[in-house]
């Protein structure tokens, strides 16, 4: 089951850099419909009733993404799976902005 995912109440912060996703049999970078590379990073999904960490698949490498960089996720899609006794779900997004970089803290007094 595909369910899309209302995002304009959501701050996503970037906590995994991107990599390509890897076929499981044949260990090849896997393709969309269009023939562009899928990639997944990691973020934190925060709203009113809390956070997750979530993976996030999208297609072509996303650019600019840095560690505690604040990104906007559009078109973001969970699907659920099953496979033998497992099963869970995955998010892919129709594309990822960058929003900001890091938060910096503020200079420490000696």
């Amino acid at each position: 089951m595909r369910l899309p995912i209302e995002t304009s109440n959501l701050t996503f912060i970037v906590v995994a850099p991107p990599q390509p996703v890897l076929d499981f049999d044949s260990k090849q970078p896997r393709v969309d419909a269009n023939g562009q590379p899928i990639f997944t990073f990691g973020v934190v999904a925060l709203g009113s009733e809390g956070a997750d960490i979530i993976n996030v698949k999208v297609s072509t490498e996303p650019k600019g993404l840095v560690l505690g960089g604040q990104v906007k996720v559009a078109g973001l899609v969970a699907t659920t799976w099953a496979m033998g006794d497992r099963n869970g779900v995955s998010f892919r997004a129709e594309r990822v902005e960058v929003l900001s970089g890091p938060a910096t803290k503020a200079p420490v007094a000696a």
